[in-house]
């Protein structure tokens, strides 16, 4: 058989007994209840199988058993006390690394901006940039923090929603010189579109705009989100973008301002845990308060 598991309390509370000499002085100093320092005694004596203490009218006197273990119970307490240090610093410490997690249009368009002035402010944070279209799982700590287009679900996770991003038509100006500019929503049946390769998105919101939009009308395709805003800034065709990127591509322009094409909603989640963390806490704030002042910039 193991050795017994020790519930820290109740050595703590043996201590306290110890040094004090009595229940009462041990509850005074622990700011505990006397009945309680009493059940704990009660307790490791039961765990140890042994006495602690010998019941006297002056208060309560340690056995042989309870001196033997004293030494031991202290070297504990000292342990205990530099963790409790340990974590409180940590809790309260202003450096240290944060992991972020976004799509790669967001880490290449969005946050660099808003990165760069999250150093400016906090020094002592570094920062991961996790740059992937996957979900990086919170719970799993493959981040700490996220910037997502959807809401996580996870009960775990701390969500907070931040905007909603424009999605707009766009075109650069080299193109719509050579093709003319769509003035109506069916007029780009009529031109050259960027799309998206195996991805459906671009067609399923085309459908509830109650457009006919095909894969083929789709004359370059790709799935990688950073190359085909790459593809509408050279001149490809008309593809659908964030509002926000616009301001990277000069000569890329927006158009068909009435074509209403649903915003995506951005969240920012963190594991509920690691929120505990003054670092992951201040690049929280920080982020929640900077991409909406960053997003208003881009319009």
């Amino acid at each position: 058989m193991g050795q017994p598991a020790f519930d820290w309390t109740l050595v703590r509370s043996f201590l306290a007994v110890i040094d004090a000499g009595s229940l009462i002085g041990a509850a005074r100093r622990l700011g505990a209840q006397q009945p309680t320092l009493s059940r704990h005694v009660a307790e490791f004596e039961a765990q140890l199988g042994v006495p602690l203490f010998e019941r006297t009218g002056r208060g309560l006197t340690p056995t042989a058993a309870a001196l033997a273990i004293a030494d031991a119970a202290r070297q504990m307490k000292t342990g205990a006390d530099a963790l409790s240090r340990a974590l409180e610093a940590q809790r309260h410490s202003t450096a240290g690394t944060v992991r972020i997690s976004s799509s790669q249009v967001v880490a290449t368009w969005l946050l660099p901006p808003v990165l760069a002035a999250l150093r400016e402010a906090e020094p002592g944070i570094v920062v991961e940039l996790v740059a992937s279209n996957q979900l990086s799982n919170l719970l799993e700590r493959e981040a700490d923090i996220a910037v997502r287009m959807v809401r996580p679900q996870q009960g775990a996770v701390i969500t907070r929603k931040l905007a909603d991003i424009a999605i707009t038509a766009a075109a650069h100006a080299s193109y719509l010189a050579r093709a003319g500019t769509p003035n109506k929503p069916e007029d780009l049946l009529r031109h050259r579109l960027v799309g998206y390769d195996r991805d459906d998105t671009i067609l399923r919101a085309c459908a509830r705009l109650g457009m006919a939009v095909t894969r083929e009308h789709f004359v370059v395709r790709t799935d990688d989100m950073v190359v085909y805003g790459q593809l509408v800034a050279a001149g490809a065709g008309i593809g659908f973008v964030a509002a926000y990127t616009l301001r990277n591509w000069p000569g890329v322009h927006a158009v068909l301002p009435k074509l209403r094409i649903p915003a995506l909603p951005c969240w920012l989640a963190v594991h509920r845990e690691v929120h505990g963390s003054l670092v992951v806490r201040r690049a929280y704030d920080f982020l929640a308060a900077a991409i909406p002042r960053e997003l208003e910039r881009s319009v």
